[in-house]
C-alpha cells in the first residue's frame, strides 16, 4: 500500500511516517517503481509507535519497545521495566507540575488584580519577596 493508505490506516501523518523511516524505526519495501510499499505489518508497527508515543515514550524508548515487540523470546520483565521507568518519570513530572501550580496559585491569590501598579505576580517573577 502507498504512504497515504498507510497513513490513513495507522492514524499518523505521512510526514511522521517518513520521519520514522528516516530514523530507522520502519523499513518498508520498495515497489518496482521505487515508491514505498507498506505492508499490513508496517501499519501494525506504525500503530504500535503511535500508541507508544501517546503514552509518552521517547523515540529511543519506542525503538527498544519495537525491538521487544518483534522478539518472541523476550521476557515480559524487560517490557515491564521500561513501562515502570516511564511511569516513575510521569509521576516525577506530575509532582513538578503540582509544585508549579501551587507556586503560581499563591502568586495569583496574592494579587489584588485592580488598578494599582503593585503586583505580587510581577514581583514574584522578578524574584522579589514581600
Amino acid at each position: 500500500m502507498n504512504i497515504g493508505t498507510a497513513a490513513e490506516k495507522s492514524g499518523l501523518p505521512p510526514k511522521t511516517i517518513r520521519y520514522y523511516e528516516d530514523i530507522g524505526l520502519l523499513r518498508p519495501d520498495r515497489a518496482g517503481n521505487g515508491y514505498r510499499d507498506y505492508s499490513t505489518a508496517d501499519v501494525h508497527r506504525l500503530k504500535f509507535l503511535q500508541r507508544s508515543r501517546s503514552l509518552g515514550f521517547s523515540v529511543e524508548e519506542c525503538r527498544q519497545l519495537l525491538s521487544l515487540y518483534g522478539d518472541r523470546e523476550r521476557e515480559s520483565a524487560e517490557v515491564k521495566a521500561l513501562a515502570e521507568t516511564k511511569l516513575a518519570e510521569i509521576d516525577r513530572k506530575l509532582a513538578e507540575l503540582a509544585e508549579l501550580r501551587a507556586a503560581l496559585s499563591h502568586l495569583v491569590e496574592a494579587c489584588h488584580g485592580d488598578h494599582r501598579p503593585d503586583c505580587p505576580i510581577i514581583d514574584g517573577l522578578a524574584g522579589h519577596r514581600h
